[in-house]
């Protein structure tokens, strides 16, 4: 089998989680800077095989999409030029920042390491992913 890649899109950071090859196990795998995103993942399909993209669809609690969504949209429309063999699908992403700072706070973390954003944002990615994975 192949991973599976999920994808928390932010403006300046993206968060990035991977299933393991049996798509078990949903690790955060980094964060990258938004700008260069497009080739890490070129980078990392040509390491390992990739079957899908999830990325997280930001929605507001009356369940419309949210403002930050007129920024992924258009990340989409290149990752499906840029690398159309590998399908995208979107998972609901309302509350994952949340969790995740909850999560590091539930884990013992540090304020100093809770105050990285970089982190929130793997773990964002991570719970996207394992939300994903829950409800294939």
């Amino acid at each position: 089998m192949a991973r599976i890649l999920a994808i928390d899109y932010g403006q300046k950071r993206t968060g990035i989680a991977v299933t393991d090859e049996l798509q078990i196990i949903a690790s955060g795998l980094t964060t990258v800077a938004t700008g260069e995103l497009m080739s890490f993942l070129k980078k990392y399909i040509n390491e390992e095989t990739v079957e899908l993209f999830v990325l997280g669809e930001p929605k507001q609690m009356n369940n419309e999409v949210s403002e930050s969504e007129a920024h992924i949209l258009p990340f989409i429309e290149t990752l499906k030029k840029e690398i159309p063999s590998i399908p995208v699908e979107r998972m609901d992403e309302r509350f994952t920042s949340k969790m995740a700072f909850q999560t590091m706070i539930d884990s013992g973390l540090g304020k100093k390491k809770r105050r990285d954003k970089g982190l929130v944002d793997e773990i964002s990615a991570t719970i996207i992913l394992q939300s994903y994975l829950y409800n294939k």
